[in-house]
C-alpha cells in the first residue's frame, strides 16, 4: 500500500523545528511513527515549493521513497438532492472532499519544476507510474511544460500510454502553448494516428476541434490520415467546422479547414447522423467558412437524417447568431443554388396528396398502383425520361412520375 497524504493539512516548517526544538531540550524524541510521518510532510511541501536543497535532504538522508504516493483531498462542488418539487428535484450545492492520488514525479512535471523533476529521474523515479490514472507525461503536456516532457522522455517515458480517460499524452496537446510538446512527443515515437479509448478520437480531430493550425500541420506532415473518422464518424474537417463558434476564433479555424482541404480532406464526409461539414458550419452561421466548403465543391443540398438541409441549419439558428449576419450566409446558399423548400416543408405544402398516402398505409393495394409500380420497375433508374416519350396523356404521366398532386384512393 503506498504512504498518503492529505497535502493541505501540512504545519508550517517553522511549527515542526520548534517542536524539535522543544522536545530536544526536555531530552525527549519523537516517535518513529511521528519522525516519519514528518519527514514525509517536508517531502511533500519541498515538492510543492520547488525547495531542491529541502529535497535533496530528504531523498539523501531520510531516504524518502522518490516513487511514493500521495493522497489529495480536493474541494468539489457537488449538487446535494434534498427533496422533490414541483419541477423537478431540489436541493443545494456542497463542498465535498474528492481524493485523489499522485506521486513526486507527477506533482513536479505538472508544476514546471525542471531541476526537481531531474533530481528525481535521477535518482530512481519511474516515468511511467500513474497512481492517479495519468502518468508524469500527462501531466507535462497537460500543462505545456515542454522541458520537463523533454526529460520525462529521455528517461523513458513511454509517449503512447493512455490515462485513466484513455487519451495518449499527444491528445492532451490542446492549446497553442503545448505545440512543442507536440513536436517532442512525436520525436520519441508517439504515434501520430493513435485512436483514443471511448471515442477513437486522433490527435488531428483533437487539434481540429480546437482551431490549433500549427498542431495540424505537424501531424499532417507526419503521416497523420486526413479523413480518419471517430466513433460517431466525424473527420477533422466535420470537427473543425462543429467547433467554428466564437468569432474571436474564427480565423483559426478557417486556416485549419483551408489546410485540411489542402491535403484532400473531403468536403462532402458525413457522419453517422448524416451531417456534412457544411451543415455544421451553417448550424453555427459561419459565413466565411460556408464560402470555403462551397468552393471546394461541398454539397449544398445534402440532406441529414433529421430531414435538414444546409440552409435550413442557418434558418433554423438565425434568431441565436443575429450577430453573425446569418443573412449573408443565406443569400450566398440561395446563390449557389440550394432549394428553397427542403423535404419537411413538402408536407405543408403538399398537405392534401400526403395525408391521402398517409392514410392508405396497411392497406391493400388498388389495381392501379400495381400498374404503376409494375411500369415504374420495368424502366428502371430512367423512368424520369422514359414516362415522358411514351404515348400517354400528360395527367397519367404525372401520375407515373409520382408528383405530388391530387389525391391518392
Amino acid at each position: 500500500m503506498p504512504r498518503t497524504l492529505p497535502v493541505e493539512k501540512l504545519p508550517g516548517l517553522a511549527v515542526e523545528e520548534e517542536e524539535r526544538q522543544v522536545l530536544q531540550e526536555a531530552g525527549l524524541k519523537k516517535e518513529p511513527l511521528e519522525e516519519a510521518r514528518g519527514s514525509l510532510e517536508r517531502f511533500s511541501r519541498a515538492l510543492f515549493r520547488a525547495d531542491l536543497n529541502q529535497l535533496e535532504i530528504l531523498v539523501e538522508r531520510y531516504h524518502e521513497d522518490v516513487n511514493v504516493a500521495f493522497e489529495v483531498n480536493r474541494d468539489e462542488l457537488k449538487w446535494q438532492v434534498k427533496s422533490t418539487a414541483i419541477f423537478g428535484l431540489s436541493g443545494l450545492w456542497s463542498l465535498e472532499y474528492k481524493r485523489e492520488l499522485t506521486n513526486p514525479l507527477c506533482i513536479t512535471a505538472a508544476q514546471g519544476y525542471t531541476d526537481c523533476l531531474r533530481y528525481l529521474l535521477e535518482h530512481g523515479a519511474r516515468p511511467n507510474l500513474a497512481p492517479g490514472g495519468k502518468t508524469a507525461l500527462h501531466e507535462a503536456c497537460e500543462n505545456s511544460n515542454t522541458d520537463c516532457a523533454v526529460l520525462l522522455l529521455q528517461h523513458g517515458a513511454n509517449p503512447n500510454l493512455l490515462n485513466e480517460d484513455g487519451l495518449a499524452p499527444l491528445h492532451l496537446c490542446k492549446t497553442s502553448q503545448s505545440f512543442r510538446c507536440a513536436k517532442v512527443l512525436l520525436r520519441h515515437g508517439a504515434v501520430v494516428g493513435q485512436p483514443s479509448e471511448e471515442e477513437c478520437e486522433t490527435p488531428l480531430h483533437v487539434a481540429a476541434k480546437h482551431g490549433l493550425n500549427n498542431h495540424l500541420h505537424l501531424y499532417l506532415r507526419n503521416g497523420a490520415a486526413v479523413d480518419c473518422t471517430d466513433r460517431s464518424g466525424e473527420t477533422p474537417l466535420g470537427a473543425a467546422c462543429a467547433g467554428a463558434q466564437n468569432p474571436e476564433e474564427l480565423e483559426n479555424y478557417l486556416q485549419v479547414c483551408h489546410l485540411l482541404l489542402l491535403y484532400g480532406a473531403d468536403a462532402n464526409a458525413v457522419d453517422k447522423e448524416n451531417s456534412s461539414p457544411l451543415h455544421k458550419a451553417c448550424r453555427n452561421t459561419q459565413h466565411s467558412l460556408v464560402m470555403l466548403l462551397l468552393e471546394n465543391k461541398a454539397d449544398i443540398n445534402a440532406i441529414d437524417y433529421n430531414g435538414g438541409s444546409p440552409l435550413s441549419n442557418v434558418l433554423q439558428n438565425s434568431n441565436l447568431k443575429l450577430d453573425l449576419q446569418p443573412h449573408l450566409t443565406v443569400q450566398s446558399l440561395l446563390n449557389h443554388g440550394a432549394h428553397k423548400v427542403w423535404p419537411l416543408a413538402f408536407l405543408k405544402i403538399h398537405q392534401s396528396f400526403y395525408e391521402s398516402l398517409f392514410s392508405l398505409e396497411g392497406k391493400p393495394r388498388c389495381l392501379q398502383h400495381m400498374c404503376r409500380s409494375a411500369i415504374r420497375k420495368q424502366c428502371g433508374h430512367k423512368c424520369h425520361v422514359i414516362i415522358t416519350q411514351l404515348p400517354l396523356p400528360k395527367f397519367l404521366q404525372r401520375y407515373l412520375l409520382l408528383e405530388t398532386e391530387g389525391m391518392l384512393y
